[in-house]
């Protein structure tokens, strides 16, 4: 909680306000954004989604960012998806559930597509709504003993196509079935053998672990991150490549990046990349 004291007020009178749903730290280049409802484990709302997209669309737009890290409020829960409490007023019957799922649906969009690398710094539980945002990230590195699973068959409902976007996308249909029919909680091995999470950590190393991936990925050349993030995403669809899209490959030779990277080589030194 934000305790603020008004000037016009009496000192002793406080007016405590509610600390924002998502929170955005920035560490020059590396961007973090905080799933923040520890006291739900950071359980989702529809505020939430709204917050959370805006604030990916916004470092998406930012050329300063170079890697957005994205985790969960303390160290108990990444998320563990939406929040039920919530489905009385927001998902209860057909017609909330469509006003509720283009909203969270775009934010996924905007993960999904944000042209700079992300990092799912996972602690303990990830489930649900949590795993489809930890599953779009680039690199999810998680602590030994974190907890993933989808178990919405327990509760009636069906994970939607961009929910299901990115576990498809990591550990392919299978495995999503697998967890999808089963709705079975597992740990972080068996995550690890799926393809869930690329790397496992004690729990006391996950939010070291996590941000010197970020500072790797932020002291590389940042126009080279994210052209590979587009040519992987690309690659995936079989469709031939056209003449402009082959021919891109070769526009990081233009840039002031690769002569900063090509004489620093030669040089020996470290590189100090501009992002032009």
């Amino acid at each position: 909680m934000n305790t603020h004291v008004s000037p016009q007020a009496d000192p002793r009178q406080t007016c405590v306000q509610p600390a924002p749903e998502i929170l955005l730290q920035r560490d020059a280049s590396i961007a973090t954004v905080i799933l923040n409802r520890p006291e739900k484990l950071n359980a989702t709302t529809l505020s939430m989604w709204k917050l959370l997209d805006d604030t990916i669309r916004q470092l998406d737009a930012d050329d300063s960012v170079r890697c957005i890290v994205i985790r969960g409020a303390g160290t108990k829960a990444f998320g563990p998806g939406n929040d039920i409490s919530e489905f009385e007023t927001h998902r209860g019957n057909q017609e909330l559930a469509r006003r509720y799922g283009p909203v969270m649906h775009s934010a996924l969009r905007a993960i999904a597509h944000c042209r700079h690398p992300l990092v799912a710094m996972i602690h303990g539980i990830c489930v649900g709504g949590g795993l489809g945002i930890a599953s779009l990230c680039n690199i999810r590195i998680c602590g030994q003993s974190s907890r993933f699973g989808v178990p919405v068959n327990k509760l009636g409902l069906a994970m939607s196509h961009d929910e299901m976007s990115g576990l498809m996308r990591i550990a392919g249909p299978d495995v999503t079935l697998e967890m999808l029919l089963e709705g079975r909680v597992f740990g972080a091995d068996e995550a690890l053998h799926k393809r869930i999470v690329t790397r496992v950590v004690s729990d006391a190393d996950v939010q070291e672990q996590a941000m010197i991936s970020a500072r790797r990925i932020a002291d590389g050349a940042p126009l080279v991150a994210r052209w590979h993030k587009q040519f992987v995403q690309r690659s995936l669809d079989p469709a031939p490549l056209t003449a402009e899209e082959y021919d891109e490959a070769f526009d990081c030779f233009a840039t002031e990046d690769f002569q900063i990277g090509y004489q620093a080589f030669l040089a020996k030194r470290t590189p100090v990349f501009g992002g032009k």
